[in-house]
């Protein structure tokens, strides 16, 4: 089980994401997609190539790199992709599912 950190943000604890799987970035956080989105994308393919069931993405960081993710994710696991909310209130994750039919 892995939670793939999309964009990870200085200064901001992760760690309770972990009960989900070991935590890994994805995309450094000053990496840019808005100019040339070609190298952000292949480096995202190639991390997240063994996207499986048991696997978590963790929406955060530049809403663009976001997207390209969860397509990737989807599209590795045949439509299917899980991600990890949120909630500030109760200040902890929830998992979402996500089955998207191609």
């Amino acid at each position: 089980m892995t939670v793939y950190i999309i964009q990870k943000v200085p200064r901001r604890d992760f760690s309770s994401a972990e009960k989900y799987g070991k935590l890994k970035p994805v995309v450094p956080y000053h990496e840019q997609i808005a100019l040339s989105p070609g190298p952000v994308v292949f480096s995202a393919q190639k991390i997240l190539k063994n996207f499986c069931d048991d696997d978590y993405l963790l929406l955060v960081g530049d809403p663009s790199i976001i997207g390209a993710c969860c397509a990737i994710a989807s599209r590795n696991n045949n439509g299917k992709y899980k991600v990890l909310k949120w909630d500030r209130e109760l200040t902890k994750y929830f998992p979402i599912e996500f089955d998207i039919i191609i």
